[in-house]
């Protein structure tokens, strides 16, 4: 059984000289559970990373498998990063974060107020008073024309 370590543990470690992140393991129980992510020591690895420390500093206290996956690492980087695993994480302490919806597949739910409706009503009351008004401005003038 590999090693389990909490999230809080790992949130603790982000600073150059000590220094784990989260990246995306492997599927547990033949695909029954989502993926796992492990846990990477890479306070030796920093001043290696050819994208500078930085970029590493800013994924720490998360789960930084979007951020690795964007990158498109190559075979060897992966395979490198086998010698900095030291666990993986205790999903338990991983806090749950809302998924984000959209505004427009989310089911509306607000009561729509007076001072709403009369806004909506005000976006085509007053261009259609406009176009009204143009119309009998230009009937008055060619009556007084002709």
């Amino acid at each position: 059984m590999a090693n389990l370590i909490s999230f809080h543990d790992v949130a603790k470690h982000k600073c150059k000289n000590d220094c784990w992140i989260l990246i995306h393991g492997k599927l547990s129980l033949l695909f029954l559970r989502p993926v796992i992510p492990q846990v990477y020591d890479i306070s030796t690895f920093m001043d290696e990373h050819p994208g500078g420390d930085n970029v590493l500093l800013a994924v720490t206290g998360k789960d930084a498998s979007i951020d690795f996956d964007d990158v498109n690492h190559s075979n060897e980087a992966k395979e490198t990063m086998k010698k900095y695993l030291i666990g993986e994480v205790d999903q338990s302490t991983v806090p749950v974060t809302a998924k984000y919806i959209p505004p427009w597949e989310k089911e509306s739910t607000t009561v729509t107020t007076k001072e709403e409706s009369a806004n909506k009503t005000l976006v085509y009351l007053v261009p259609l008073l406009i176009l009204g008004l143009a119309f009998v401005l230009r009937f008055y003038n060619n009556k007084q024309t002709s």
